[in-house]
C-alpha cells in the first residue's frame, strides 16, 4: 500500500459516524441507494454548522443519510430535500422520524430534479448539496447557485468518483465531472476548494456582491 493510499485509509477510518446515521447507512444500502461516504457527510457536518445554516436543500436524498449528516451540523436548520425515487423518500422520513428530527424541520418533493428546481426559490438557502444524476450534475449545480444565498455554499460529493484523474477516459459521468471542476476552477463567481476524503467533495461558496 502506498503512503497516499494509507493516509487515505486512515482518514476514512477515523470518522465516526453517529449511531442514528449509520443506521441509515444501512437501510440505505439495503434499499440499494447511494449515500455520500461517512468522511464526506463529515465534512458537510462542518461546513453546515461553520455557516451555522439555516435553510438547506439537498438534490438527491440518500435515503436520509446525507441529509442527517448536513442537520447534525446545522441543528437548528429547515432541510428540503428532492428525490425522484418515492421508496428513498420514504426511507428518509422514516430515518428523520426515527432521528427525532420534527417533521417542521424537513420538507420532502418527489420529483425529477430538472422539474423541480426551476419552481425554487432563488438565493434561499445557506448550503445546496447536490447528489442525484451525474450526467446532469452541471446543470444541477447551476441552479444550485442560483438558488443559494450570497455567500452560501454549494456542495458536491463524488467529484473524484469513477476515472476523473484519468486523462484518457471520456465516459459520460467523467467527462461530466471533469467539466464541472475545470469550470468552477475558473469562476469568478465562486471560491471553490476540491477535498479528497472519500468520493470526493467539491466546495463552492458564493462570492458576495
Amino acid at each position: 500500500m502506498s503512503e497516499h493510499d494509507a493516509i487515505a485509509r486512515f482518514a476514512r477510518e477515523t470518522v465516526v459516524e453517529p449511531e442514528h446515521i449509520a443506521k441509515a447507512r444501512q437501510h440505505a444500502l439495503e434499499l440499494g441507494a447511494a449515500p455520500i461516504s461517512a468522511g464526506v457527510g463529515a465534512q458537510c457536518a462542518v461546513i453546515a454548522a461553520a455557516t451555522d445554516a439555516r435553510s438547506i436543500i439537498e438534490i438527491g436524498t440518500g435515503a436520509g443519510v446525507s441529509g442527517l449528516w448536513l442537520l447534525h451540523g446545522a441543528p437548528r436548520a429547515v432541510l428540503t430535500t428532492i428525490d425522484n425515487e418515492p421508496e428513498h423518500l420514504a426511507a428518509a422520513r422514516q430515518a428523520f422520524t426515527q432521528s427525532r428530527i420534527p417533521s417542521s424541520r424537513v420538507r420532502l418533493i418527489t420529483g425529477r430534479a430538472a422539474d423541480v428546481l426551476p419552481r425554487m426559490n432563488e438565493a434561499s438557502y445557506d448550503i445546496v448539496l447536490v447528489d442525484a444524476d451525474a450526467e446532469n450534475t452541471l446543470e444541477y449545480v447551476e441552479h444550485a447557485l442560483r438558488l443559494a444565498r450570497s455567500g452560501g455554499t454549494v456542495l458536491v460529493p463524488r467529484v473524484l468518483n469513477g476515472r476523473v484523474a484519468d486523462p484518457v477516459a471520456r465516459d459520460a459521468v467523467t467527462t461530466a465531472y471533469r467539466t464541472l471542476l475545470q469550470e468552477t476552477q475558473a469562476s469568478p463567481a465562486v471560491i471553490p476548494a476540491i477535498s479528497t476524503i472519500g468520493e470526493g467533495l467539491l466546495q463552492l461558496t458564493t462570492v458576495a456582491e
